[in-house]
């Protein structure tokens, strides 16, 4: 004789929650998504070798007067090097993946099901850090060993202030996703982002050479602050707090703009 459970009976049973397990599953799918993507994998890591080079053959190793055995390489060269690297990732790739699951509908079918999308970002948000983590690795090492860097004299005040640039990478980036309606528009909008953020912020030469007007916009935009705080905290000071502060509005600012504007479908 079987019993049909009632509504009552049904009510009392607890609802599914996804865990870290789940999390883990979505976080090596996202893994596998991003090392199929050949561009997506390989830019990342290509362009900043390629700054790295470029600059690291033009630049002084020996140590600058008053710079704690600091040379203009170290000071300058290896700060932009990692922002460029983390902007990459944060402000490029980051949002043409997101805006792809928009497009092809991957975000509202999670969304009827335990596993919200919000997991998706928050997978892809780890894979970011951990691409941006080898990518940083893999350039501090190729400095280090190639061209003599010296690592930074408080290497935990740079290790929070470079967390604190990627964040609002991250946050520039889920703008970018925010607003933008596919992947190839994310990447559109990224790589204009991008290299606006980095034509201001020192990417293609010292801020010096540009007017005063735009360099002083462009020390209060992401990247500027990211390469003047970093390339502070490689003299073991501490960094300016209008370079903090302005990296800290970025991550408020577009993170508000972005969750306020982002659409699951």
């Amino acid at each position: 004789m079987s019993t049909t459970a009632s509504p009552s009976d049904l009510a009392d049973v607890p609802a599914y929650r996804p865990g870290l397990r789940s999390l883990a599953t979505l976080v090596a799918a996202e893994a596998r998504m991003v090392a199929r993507d050949t561009a997506g994998l390989v830019v990342p890591i290509a362009l900043p070798m390629l700054f790295l080079v470029m600059n690291g053959l033009g630049s002084s190793t020996e140590p600058l007067p008053d710079a704690g055995g600091m040379s203009a390489f170290d000071i300058y060269v290896l700060p932009l090097i990692l922002v460029i690297g983390v902007a990459t990732i944060g402000v490029i790739n980051m949002p043409s993946f997101l805006a792809y699951y928009r497009k092809s509908g991957v975000l509202r079918r999670l969304g009827v099901t335990p596993a919200s999308p919000v997991m998706i970002l928050l997978a892809q948000l780890i894979v970011s850090v951990i691409q941006t983590a080898l990518g940083v690795g893999l350039a501090v090492g190729v400095a280090v060993l190639g061209f003599d860097a010296n690592l930074p004299s408080r290497p935990g005040l740079a290790i929070g202030v470079f967390a604190l640039a990627a964040a609002a990478m991250y946050a520039v980036g889920m703008l970018v996703a925010a607003i933008a309606p596919t992947a190839n528009a994310a990447v559109a909008i990224g790589l204009g982002t991008f290299f606006l953020l980095g034509a201001v912020g020192g990417m293609f030469g010292p801020t010096t050479n540009l007017p005063d007007g735009v360099a002083q916009v462009g020390e209060l935009l992401p990247f500027g602050a990211a390469v003047g705080a970093l390339g502070t905290t490689w003299l073991g000071r501490t960094p300016e707090p209008t370079h903090l502060l302005a990296l800290a509005g970025a991550v408020v600012i577009c993170g508000l703009l972005s969750a306020r504007l982002f659409r699951w479908e």
